[in-house]
């Protein structure tokens, strides 16, 4: 075989028995294979699995993989244009979860084997959902280097490794609204309301200010976000998509909460946030969490409600008033093209309509319970006349 003469490539015996293959790569780079070979067939086999790859247009640098994770993942965020939460989320992760194993590792060396071996080791430490975001992301960041043709495949193809199971939302019912706005005190009902009612996301309520507030339609513009970092610092930016600008409509019943809010609570200024703290500052997730815990046990809800069940909370209440499903997304500030696609338009006034039939749902849902107090009342006197 070494005397043959070849169209491509070139094959040697060496001194130890082995055989060496090389040809010249399309860059004019003469280019051996990565290891030697036992027979002269096995070596003309590789060489012409690299004639075809060169002849489909298939061809790689075999150098180009040869990219530090740690550099090219750092930049990989940096190039995203992220919003602040999404990059200290993704920051967090790499430094956390991905850096420890990958960090000196090329992007040519990391494998499927090996990526299979990291995610086993990481759900025997961390929870399933930490480990599903970790994993998209070192998908994601390796089907750039993909694209960048710096491997050739991406080596993340475990199925579902990805897809995250989320714990079934909690649903409180209106008395146990009231009961928790009311441990929260008057500075923070409104907060309570916005968020089983609106339903407003936290960070849309930071951002909430006087002029966003209509007594006259009942209801409040949401025009932008300030979600808060782990550092304590605000960062003020778009909603979570377009879809999260909106008007949302509110029941009648909080016209008057909205108006003596704006007179009592609210920064005293034109263009003053509607949510600041006793000493007239913006609120803060520790100091409002600990408010949040306190009334949550009040009022009897469970130990893992979270504030932010209140919005599934408000699906939930708007949906059985009559709310068609863009209905509830429009209110939720969500977006779907497959859904704007199959159900109709969900305009303002229709959003009026939905939140009429939710004040009904809940006066309703509040003269039962005055029924039932009354009830248990006129039983206590009876039991005493007796």
């Amino acid at each position: 075989m070494t005397g043959k003469k070849r169209r491509f490539g070139r094959i040697r015996k060496l001194p130890s028995g082995r055989y060496q293959a090389r040809y010249l790569g399309p860059d004019g780079i003469d280019r051996p294979a990565p290891d030697t070979f036992a027979t002269s067939t096995d070596a003309d086999d590789w060489l012409a699995e690299q004639q075809t790859e060169v002849r489909r247009g298939e061809w790689m640098d075999p150098d180009a993989g040869a990219v530090n994770f740690e550099a090219y993942a750092l930049t990989w965020v940096d190039e995203r244009g992220l919003s602040a939460t999404t990059e200290e989320l993704y920051r967090r992760l790499m430094r956390l979860h991905l850096l420890p194993t990958f960090g000196a590792w090329d992007l040519d060396e990391i494998t499927a084997p090996g990526i299979r071996t990291w995610r086993a080791e990481r759900l025997k430490v961390t929870g399933k959902t930490t480990v599903a975001k970790s994993y998209r992301l070192l998908k994601a960041i390796m089907q750039t280097a993909t694209d960048d043709e710096l491997i050739r495949r991406n080596p993340c193809r475990i199925k579902g490794a990805g897809t995250e199971t989320a714990a079934e939302g909690l649903v409180a019912r209106v008395p146990q609204v009231d009961a928790v706005a009311d441990a929260m005190g008057n500075r923070w009902k409104l907060m309570v309301y916005l968020a089983a009612y609106g339903p407003a996301r936290p960070e849309e309520q930071a951002a909430m200010r006087r002029p966003d507030v209509d007594l006259s339609e009942v209801g409040v513009w949401v025009r932008q976000a300030e979600p808060e970092l782990t550092t304590g610092r605000r960062v003020l930016g778009d909603t979570k998509s377009e879809a999260g600008k909106r008007f949302m409509a509110l029941p009648a019943f909080l016209r008057p909460y909205l108006k003596a809010h704006l007179a009592l609570y609210a920064e005293q200024k034109p263009d003053g946030l509607l949510f600041v703290g006793e000493r007239g500052k913006p609120f803060r997730r520790s100091t409002f969490g600990r408010k949040w815990r306190k009334a949550r046990a009040v009022a009897g809800l469970p130990d893992n409600f979270r504030f932010y069940d209140l919005r599934h909370t408000g699906h939930t209440l708007s949906t059985r008033s009559g709310a068609t499903l863009k209905d509830t997304m429009v209110r939720a500030g969500q977006s779907s093209e497959k859904a704007a696609m199959i159900y109709q338009h969900s305009d303002q006034e229709r959003q009026k309509v939905v939140a009429a039939g939710l004040d009904k749902m809940i006066q309703t849902e509040r003269a039962k319970q005055k029924d039932t107090s009354h009830d248990r009342a006129s039983g206590t006197e009876r039991a005493r006349d007796g």
